[in-house]
């Protein structure tokens, strides 16, 4: 589904929007906080602060703002006030943000305290594949291109990539065509042109990659209890490559994940 330039800047709009609850969220201590209380601040933070609405809630019947998966939890993991975030955890959070008519939908995974090497190194291991498949955005190139930069990232360093969930167009659904995923074969899949938007989030393991949902009929795990982490980001792709529509400050330096030309 190829955006217009005006769909584009209201985009735009909703990312950077959507980016600036995530640097709210750097700024929070997160140890000792239930997600339940991690959703609520979101909400409050989205409806009050930036005078938008929470896309996810009340998305096929869910009833939050945000998914909390915490280790071992791949996705769709429901906010509890059960579930407390400990010193060593990882966690991400997955959010929505609809202004104007048009959704933006970005996760980002955050290390809780003192996390030891192996998650670290899973977790930054996920971003730099995250940044892999945006580098190769570019009109002309493949979805399949893509995936297969993600994939063999992964690979390389001892991981396996979820095939259950993948990326997805996004505008004024939340879920548009096309499908993203997260392996592939370069040149083969979809070509891109200028004015597809859509999202990357590779999910990786630490052990294999087959996962089951809980019966709460939301909540993915690993089948092996492996950890898993995972990334995302809206990009739009422009005559000249890609633009993160939902890019933070925080990565708009040097470093892996700027490596990507970003259109600003």
């Amino acid at each position: 589904m190829i955006k217009k330039p005006n769909e584009l800047a209201l985009l735009a709009a909703s990312g950077r929007l959507l980016a600036s609850v995530f640097e709210m969220l750097d700024r929070t201590p997160l140890a000792g906080k239930s997600t339940l209380e991690i959703n609520d601040l979101v909400e409050r933070f989205i409806v009050d602060d930036l005078k938008a609405r929470p896309a996810s809630k009340g998305q096929y019947g869910y009833g939050f703002v945000l998914n909390s998966s915490i280790n071992e939890v791949v996705c769709h993991g429901v906010p509890s006030q059960a579930d407390v975030l400990r010193d060593s955890d990882i966690v991400n959070l997955d959010i929505t943000l609809e202004k104007n008519g048009y959704i933006a939908d970005s996760s980002k995974t955050y290390l809780v305290g003192d996390v030891n090497p192996a998650a670290r190194r899973l977790v930054q291991t996920t971003y730099e594949a995250l940044w892999l498949g945006i580098n190769a955005v570019r009109p002309g190139a493949t979805l399949g291109d893509v995936g297969w930069a993600i994939e063999r990232h992964a690979k390389r360093n001892g991981y396996s990539v979820v095939r259950e969930f993948c990326g997805h167009g996004i505008g004024r659904e939340m879920h548009e065509e096309p499908q993203v995923p997260h392996f592939g074969k370069p040149g083969t899949g979809p070509v891109l042109r200028e004015g597809m938007v859509f999202t990357i989030e590779p999910m990786l393991n630490r052990g294999r990659r087959s996962v089951k949902t809980q019966d709460d009929g939301w909540t993915v795990v690993t089948r092996d209890g492996s950890l898993s982490a995972q990334f995302e980001h809206t990009v739009a792709v422009t005559a000249s490559g890609v633009s993160v529509l939902t890019l933070r400050a925080d990565e708009r330096g040097a470093g892996v994940g700027r490596r990507v030309a970003v259109d600003t």
